[in-house]
């Protein structure tokens, strides 16, 4: 078995046929990451019979006294589960990587260990997953934990809706609150387009505050996926805004007035009085709301007759699947739930499409709604991956205990400032 080295076409034709094959393995990726200071490597994996049976694209920065650390996004494709071959490779790869002054390679393979519903209930697991754990750890990794957060990298954990052909279906098994939220920001005459023209200017007005990559990381994403990525926005049709909102207030209105009535009613008995003046209360609260919203519609539609722009979405279509990357909202609009409406919108069109699943990113594996990373995602009936997790190898102890002093002491000094 040796390395060698691959040039792109070459690896992407390798990696697009491969089981664990992930859109971080690609050439697209790696162009990506070369505007924003990395270098990249394709390596191949060579059997001894001169057949390419493994590959992997690296990425690295000289960040130590011309000394780098090489990551591989999702992973080394190979095949972990035979030991002898992982433990020859492993070896090679640490000869070719620590010659050319490597301290430490980190992956993070796109390896599923569970697959979960929305709750955390264990649907599926992978009967070779803790082999490969145990494999990666004899030869040399270290296993950065089970962590139930997001790791140094890339998430371990990821929330997909599965599609199929009936979207209604689909819809009906959502949690009532995400329903709810679909039905009112359509109600509120939210329509989402799809921008032709991938305007990311107009894009990063509602994703930057939430994603911390810069514009040009995200145009580069055009530019390099091409034809693959995708630009949704949600926007308010003001008029549709202001009709409805109205509607909705007279109508609460109406029920208000019933209700005041009904407390009046004397043959009522205590149960059943506090079950009016609950509903009651919640009625005074959604007058509020729908008072609000009425006030809100009628000065945008002066202000925005034409309508106006409130979120917007960017995703990536991958192997008859679609992730998105980022998504964000104008926080002035974040009660009409545009990112709710948004995502329905994809599923209706990457339904269409014949699409597997949507990847909704990254979650905490806790399974709380609540949860500030997954109370928009959960909600979805989506289908959890638990990945196997992220796994550090040192190429060269010198320089990187001569590395973590320096960091180390680095941050006493930042501590003291």
């Amino acid at each position: 078995m040796k390395i060698v080295t691959l040039n792109s076409k070459q690896f992407d034709n390798f990696a697009k046929n491969h089981r664990y094959r992930n859109f971080y393995q690609t050439s697209a990726y790696g162009s990506l990451m070369t505007k924003f200071g990395y270098n990249i490597h394709y390596l191949g994996i060579v059997s001894d019979t001169n057949k390419l049976i493994g590959a992997t694209l690296i990425l690295y920065k000289n960040i130590f006294m011309n000394n780098k650390i090489a990551y591989a996004p999702r992973g080394i494709l190979f095949n972990y589960e035979n030991i002898d071959d992982l433990e020859d490779v492993i070896k090679k790869i640490k000869q070719v990587l620590g010659k050319q002054g490597f301290m430490l390679l980190r992956i993070d393979p796109y390896i599923p260990l569970t697959i979960r519903d929305y709750n955390g209930t264990i649907m599926n697991f992978n009967n070779q997953g803790n082999k490969i754990i145990e494999n990666l750890k004899s030869t040399g990794f270290e296993y950065k934990g089970k962590t139930t957060t997001f790791e140094t990298e890339k998430p371990r954990w990821e929330s997909l809706i599965i599609l199929n052909n009936n979207t209604q279906e689909l819809f009906s098994k959502f949690d009532k609150r995400t329903r709810n939220k679909i039905r009112r920001g359509l109600n509120f005459g939210i329509n989402v387009v799809k921008d032709e023209e991938k305007n990311i200017d107009k894009l990063y007005l509602y994703i930057k505050k939430e994603f911390r990559k810069p514009k040009a990381y995200f145009k580069q994403i055009i530019e390099n996926f091409g034809d693959d990525a995708e630009v949704y926005y949600a926007k308010i049709n003001t008029e549709i805004f202001t009709e409805n909102s109205k509607n909705a207030y007279e109508k609460e209105l109406e029920n208000n007035s019933i209700l005041s009535s009904m407390i009046q009613d004397q043959s009522l008995d205590e149960k059943q009085k506090n079950n009016v003046l609950n509903k009651k209360m919640e009625s005074d609260k959604l007058l509020d709301t729908y008072k609000n919203a009425m006030i809100q519609a009628t000065q945008l539609l002066k202000e925005y007759p034409d309508g106006i722009t409130i979120g917007g979405a960017i995703s990536i279509i991958y192997d008859n699947a679609a992730y998105i990357i980022a998504e964000g909202v104008d926080p002035k609009y974040k009660s009409q739930n545009p990112e709710y409406v948004i995502k329905w919108k994809m599923i209706e069109e990457y339904t269409k499409k014949n699409l597997k699943y949507i990847n909704l990113g990254g979650i905490i594996g806790q399974f709380e709604k609540e949860n500030i990373y997954n109370e928009k995602k959960l909600g979805f009936n989506t289908t959890i991956t638990e990945y196997i997790g992220e796994f550090d190898i040192v190429l060269n102890n010198f320089s990187y205990n001569l590395y973590k002093s320096f960091i180390k002491n680095k941050k006493k000094t930042n501590d003291k400032k």
